[in-house]
């Protein structure tokens, strides 16, 4: 499976290696590409060295949708781990069981790709460097708040030295959430594009906006820590919700259902799921409204980052 990796060491056939990797929600209303949150829905991945070829199983979420040959992005994610720690393998199979839903927000993509580089080092048996982890799976999505949240654990703060440029150097650090704070989600069975969602969000912003949104994702980051009654007034948001509403009407008119109740609602990533960050149960009227209507809602530990089964 050489490709151009010709110093590589080989690990030999047999060779086994299982990882776990949490879902995650990004921005946390007004932290855009910045702020992210581990939380607690695991995709498993596993792989053994093989004599030749590849060899990819899917189950769970993307079981018959995503590609089962060298564009399956756990496996790109693998190779790019690999070259990183200079070994390669004569053959693989991948075995993905996959939980966190795919397009809904919840950082899937970022779980595979993280799953694929933190399943090289442990094929490797090398410790989680976790650092060249956050870049290297960042770089698959081009902003580091999904892939840095499942790697890190906790919420994370991550940046970009030079934000929308190739070969950027990316950096997260985490931050511990508050214990008395749970997160809720209001997951539709519809699901949404990144890249569509992206593509309404204006070039340029007014002044007062990026001035609201600058103080309110500081508050979050007080809120997140030791002071979670600041939990609404921080997850309120200029630059991005409002603009996307139209492409989310289900997890627009939720939100403000929710925020009509005195929750911390927002948009989990680019939607469609809605984040609650909430202290206390999470109302049970709104959770039967909810799935009346359609949505799964799930009550979610904010957890750990990836972890080594074997």
């Amino acid at each position: 499976m050489k490709d151009g990796m010709a110093e590589a060491r080989m690990l030999p056939v047999g060779a086994k290696a299982a990882i776990r990797v949490p879902a995650s929600s990004a921005n946390l209303g007004p932290g855009f590409d910045t702020l992210g949150l581990a939380l607690g829905i695991w995709d498993d991945v596993s792989c053994e060295v093989i004599d030749s070829g590849l060899v990819i199983e899917v189950t769970g979420e993307g079981a018959g949708e995503v590609p089962l040959d060298e564009g399956h992005l756990v496996y790109r994610a693998f190779r790019a781990g690999m070259e990183a720690n200079g070994y390669d393998v004569p053959g693989l199979r991948l075995v993905c069981h996959n939980r966190v839903p795919e397009s809904r927000g919840l950082g899937s993509s970022a779980a595979a790709a993280v799953g694929g580089v933190a399943l090289a080092d442990a094929l490797c048996d090398r410790p989680f460097e976790l650092k060249r982890m956050v870049q290297i799976s960042s770089e698959f999505e081009g902003h580091p708040d999904n892939s840095s949240a499942a790697v890190l654990g906790g919420m994370v703060v991550s940046w970009a030295d030079q934000p929308g440029f190739a070969n950027t150097s990316y950096h997260a650090i985490r931050l511990d959430v508050h214990p008395d704070i749970r997160a809720t989600v209001l997951v539709p069975y519809s699901r949404s594009s990144t890249e569509e969602t992206r593509a309404v969000l204006p070039s340029m912003v007014p002044h007062q906006d990026a001035i609201f949104n600058v103080s309110r994702a500081a508050m979050m980051m007080l809120a997140m820590t030791k002071c979670p009654d600041l939990l609404f007034d921080a997850s309120d948001d200029r630059l991005h919700q409002r603009q996307r509403a139209a492409a989310l009407p289900v997890t627009t008119r939720w939100i403000r259902r929710l925020r009509d109740r005195g929750l911390a609602a927002m948009v989990s990533g680019a939607g469609p799921t809605a984040l609650c960050l909430h202290v206390g149960g999470f109302p049970a009227d709104l959770q039967a409204e909810a799935e009346e209507d359609g949505l799964r809602v799930l009550h979610l530990d904010i957890c750990e980052g990836v972890q080594r089964v074997y």
